[in-house]
């Protein structure tokens, strides 16, 4: 049964307009359920908060070797589409003597606004490299071309790239690889189905790697350097996942996925956090996050007030008058199965 609780509360002058349900796990690198709202084991496709997961194949594997930390941060990226986020995965390419001709994920405007409205204004189409998930993309073939394997089938389910990435992902959630739902994502590989608590797990083992053996540690710690030395390379100006980074220099990492889903570590906690909207609505997403990471005590005053704008984000009408809020709307319970 789908045990699903209020998350948050869209309001409107006094009236509450709507309501978001959604499932929270926080899981200890141990990979004890410690607090839940919800059903902390709900099946859901855990979607781009796989991207770090993935990118550790890349990694551990040799693939990465010679990438520049902002092009291994760009591995785990949804990225805005903004100059640096297009160079670093042309650089990739390029040193694997491919173009953007190469990359499967289709072609969409840039999330970045101002980025994607200087586009227009030229008249330039975007390329796959504006796609959000070309640093992904271009991990895949890194890792393709270290095995020697068909560059044109990557994105295949039964391509070794995919299947030593679905491996990976299932070693670190520690969930059963062939009970893993496969779906495909909007970049068109496969996307990962498993229980949301088995996520958080996978991230708070990410976080505390230590007993994961010397190759997968060297990889998670070279990919988390990456991440917090160049914040700006996962998500881009303004984003919630670079901020989050930025804000707690490096104390939490934290990755978005579509459809309402977000991950993050918390190393010094020994704690992984997974969040499903169930909607799968992103107004609602970042609010919740916030209020778990406050009421697990982990931001202080200071990065609380700096990421105020995402914990109770404001309702505008079209003048950008204020006329509401998003208000989180939950408490974590410690958890009893």
């Amino acid at each position: 049964m789908n045990r699903s609780e209020i998350v948050a509360h869209v309001v409107r002058g006094p009236i509450v307009e709507s309501k978001h349900h959604g499932h929270l796990a926080v899981v200890d690198h141990r990979g004890h359920v410690k607090y839940a709202v919800g059903q902390p084991d709900v099946f859901t496709f855990i979607r781009s908060t796989a991207k770090p997961l993935q990118a550790i194949s890349v990694v551990e594997s040799g693939a990465a070797r010679g990438l520049a930390q902002q092009q291994i941060a760009l591995l785990c990226a949804s990225h805005g589409g903004e100059p640096g986020h297009t160079e670093a995965a042309h650089a990739i390419l390029a040193s694997l003597g491919l173009t953007a001709e190469a990359l499967t994920c289709g072609a969409h405007e840039p999330f970045h606004a101002p980025t994607a409205a200087a586009m227009r204004a030229r008249g330039e189409c975007p390329t796959a490299l504006h796609n959000n998930c070309s640093g992904k993309h271009a991990g895949m073939l890194a890792l393709a071309a270290m095995y020697e394997a068909d560059i044109g089938s990557y994105a295949s389910p039964n391509h070794p790239v995919q299947l030593q990435m679905r491996k990976t992902v299932a070693d670190m959630c520690e969930f059963p690889e062939d009970r893993l739902a496969l779906g495909t994502d909007g970049c068109g590989v496969p996307v990962f189905g498993m229980p949301l608590d088995r996520l958080a797990r996978a991230y708070a083992r990410f976080g505390q790697p230590d007993d994961l053996g010397s190759s997968r540690v060297k990889a998670i710690n070279l990919i988390k350097d990456a991440i917090c030395n160049y914040p700006y390379f996962i998500a881009g100006t303004g984003r919630f996942d670079t901020k989050l980074i930025e804000v707690t220099q490096g104390r939490i990492i934290g990755k978005m996925g579509a459809e309402g889903v977000f991950a993050l570590t918390c190393p010094d906690a020994n704690l992984g956090l997974a969040v499903k909207i169930e909607d799968g609505s992103e107004r609602a997403l970042y609010p919740v996050v916030m209020e778990a990471l406050i009421q697990l005590d982990m931001l202080k005053a200071a990065e609380i007030a700096e990421l105020q704008a995402f914990h109770t984000p404001k309702v505008t009408n079209w003048k950008g008058t204020e006329v509401g809020a998003i208000l989180p709307q939950f408490q974590l319970r410690q958890y009893a199965p």
